[in-house]
C-alpha cells in the first residue's frame, strides 16, 4: 500500500517541562503516504514487521518441550516479556489538549490513531491510497472515512529534500514517529531510526512492516491476505476439506495496529520515566503468529497439523453454529455445567448422562455423534425462540447477525457504536464509534475524515510556525 510514516507527539501530564521544555503542548502524530510503487516499497510499504516467537524452557510435561508465543512487540535494546507491557496502556489516548499529526497510509497506523485528534500528512495530489478504495459517496471513499474520521489532512512530498527537511523538523516537535515503509526506505529519506534518534534521543520510533526489520523476509512486500496465509490463519479457517479462506476483516492489518499501539504506549511510559526513546519493531507476521492461540499449542503438543473445522472449536463442544427453523444460532457450552444446562433446556436430559459426552474432551472426540442429536431439536424452533430459552437457562447463545442487523441491534445502539457524521463533500456518513469507554475521559467525536490537503497551512503554521511566504514557496515547488 502507500508508504506510511506516522509521527506522534505526546505531552506528558506533569512531566512535559522535564521531557520537552521547548515543545508546544499537545500530542502530535505525523504520518505520510507515498504513492504505490514508489522506490522499493511498492505494495509492501503498507505491510507489517518481523519478530520471532520465543521458545519456552525445556522440560515440560511427558517429555514434551513446551513452546510459548513470544511478544510480537520488539523494543530495541529492551526485552519485552510475553504481553507484560499491557499494564502500561491506560490513559494516554484521550487526555485533553493532545493532538496527533499523521500522514496517510492504509489500515495500520490510521487504525492505531483512530481515537485521538490527528493531523494527517499525505502525498500532494494523490494522498493516502485508501482514498481510492470503494464504496464512494460523491467521489469520497467511505472506506477511507471509516478509519480516518476526526483527523486533519496536510500534504508533504517526502521524495523532495525540502519535504524531508519539513518531516525532520516535525519529528523534533513530536514524541513518537510511526512508519510502515519497507525496512531501509526511511533511511534513504534521511529519516531512519538511527538518524532521528541522534537528533531526538527521546523520540519513540515505531516501525510497522510485513515481516519486521530483521530476518530473511524483511524486504518482502506484504498485504493483509499474504500475512493471513503465511501466518497460518488461512489454513485453519473455513470448512473441512475446503479451500483456504481469508478472514472477513483485515485481521492481520488490524492486529498489527493494535499491538503497535500497545508497544508505543509502553515505550512512551519508559520515555516519560527516563527521557530515553527507542525503536518499536512491529511485524504483521509476528502479530499473526501471536494470535494463533491454541493452534500453536495443539501442534507443539501433538505434532498434528491443525485443520479448518468450520465454526467448531477444536477443544470445546458444542461451541458452534446450528441451523434453527429460520436461521442460524450459535451456542457455546464452554464447560460441563453449561453442557448439562443446555441439555435440560433442549429437553435432552439423557444426553447429559451419556458417557460419550461426559466432558469437553469426550464431547469433542465424539462430536460427529453429538451434533445430529442437537441439530434435530434446534431445527424445531426459531432463532429468537431458542435464544430466549437458552438465555433463561443461562446458556451462552446468540443469533447469526448480518451487518445490516448489527446496524439495528439494540445493544449496539445502547452503546452508541454506530454514529453519523456530516462530510463536506460526501454528506451523511455512518462509521463505527470508538469501543473505548472511560469513566472520567469519555471519547469525543471530532468530525468526519478530511479532504486531501484540507489543513496543510494550519498544520505547518501551527507546528512549525511557517509564514505565508514560506508556504507559498513550498507550494510552488510542489513540496506541499
Amino acid at each position: 500500500m502507500g508508504a506510511i510514516h506516522d509521527i506522534h507527539q505526546r505531552a506528558f501530564r506533569g512531566s512535559h517541562a522535564e521531557l520537552a521544555p521547548t515543545r508546544k503542548p499537545g500530542f502530535h502524530i505525523f504520518f505520510t503516504c507515498i504513492e504505490q510503487g514508489f522506490g522499493k516499497g511498492g505494495a509492501a510499504d503498507q505491510a507489517a514487521t518481523d519478530a520471532q516467537g520465543r521458545r519456552g524452557a525445556a522440560g515440560g510435561v511427558n517429555g514434551v518441550e513446551p513452546y510459548a508465543i513470544g511478544s510480537p512487540i520488539a523494543l530495541k535494546g529492551r526485552v519485552v516479556g510475553q504481553y507484560g507491557i499491557l499494564g502500561h496502556t491506560g490513559g494516554y489516548v484521550l487526555e485533553r489538549g493532545r493532538r496527533i499529526v499523521w500522514a496517510a497510509g492504509d489500515v495500520q497506523p490510521p487504525f492505531q490513531t483512530l481515537y485521538p485528534p490527528a493531523d494527517k500528512i499525505e502525498l500532494p495530489g494523490t494522498g493516502d491510497e485508501a482514498r481510492g478504495f470503494g464504496p464512494f459517496q460523491n467521489g469520497e471513499s467511505a472506506y477511507f472515512a471509516s478509519v480516518n474520521r476526526g483527523k486533519k489532512s496536510a500534504t508533504i512530498d517526502l521524495r523532495q529534500a525540502r519535504g524531508q527537511e519539513l518531516a525532520r523538523r516535525l519529528a523534533g516537535e513530536c514524541d513518537v514517529l510511526i512508519e510502515n515503509f519497507r525496512p531501509g526506505s526511511m533511511d534513504r529519506f534521511g529519516l531512519g531510526y538511527e538518524a532521528l534518534h541522534a537528533l531526538y534521543p527521546r523520540l519513540v520510533y515505531a516501525s510497522i512492516s510485513g515481516f519486521g526489520q530483521t530476518g530473511p523476509y524483511a524486504q518482502r512486500p506484504a498485504y493483509d491476505v499474504i500475512i493471513q496465509a503465511m501466518g497460518g490463519l488461512a489454513s485453519i479457517t473455513g470448512q473441512p476439506d475446503g479451500p483456504p479462506v481469508r478472514v472477513g476483516s483485515s485481521i492481520a492489518d488490524l492486529s498489527a495496529a493494535l499491538f503497535g499501539a500497545v508497544g508505543i504506549l509502553a515505550a512512551l511510559e519508559r520515555a516519560r520515566r527516563t527521557g530515553e526513546g527507542q525503536q518499536v519493531d512491529i511485524s504483521m507476521l509476528d502479530c499473526q503468529v501471536a494470535l494463533l492461540e491454541n493452534a500453536l499449542a495443539r501442534y507443539a503438543v501433538s505434532g498434528e497439523v491443525p485443520q479448518p473445522l468450520g465454526s467448531r472449536h477444536p477443544a470445546i463442544t458444542p461451541f458452534q453454529f446450528f441451523a434453527a427453523r429460520d436461521g442460524y444460532i450459535v451456542i457455546a457450552a464452554g464447560n460441563d455445567r453449561l453442557w448439562r444446562q443446555l441439555c435440560n433446556a433442549l429437553g435432552l436430559g439423557a444426553l447429559a448422562d451419556d458417557p460419550r459426552f461426559a466432558n469437553n474432551a469426550l464431547r469433542t472426540e465424539n462430536h460427529a455423534a453429538l451434533e445430529p442429536a442437537l441439530e434435530g431439536v434446534l431445527a424445531e424452533k426459531t432463532v429468537e425462540e431458542w435464544c430466549a430459552i437458552l438465555a433463561a437457562a443461562g446458556v451462552p447463545s446468540g443469533p447469526l447477525c448480518d451487518v445490516g442487523q448489527v446496524f439495528g441491534d439494540e445493544q449496539v445502539a445502547a452503546r452508541e457504536m454506530i454514529v453519523e457524521l456530516e462530510h463536506p463533500v460526501a454528506g451523511r456518513q455512518v462509521v463505527a464509534n470508538s469501543p473505548l469507554r472511560f469513566s472520567a475521559t469519555p471519547v469525543q467525536l471530532r468530525g468526519p475524515a478530511p479532504l486531501l490537503g484540507q489543513h496543510t497551512e494550519e498544520v505547518l503554521r501551527g507546528l512549525l510556525g511557517l509564514t505565508a511566504g514560506e508556504l507559498e514557496g513550498l507550494r510552488a515547488a510542489g513540496v506541499i
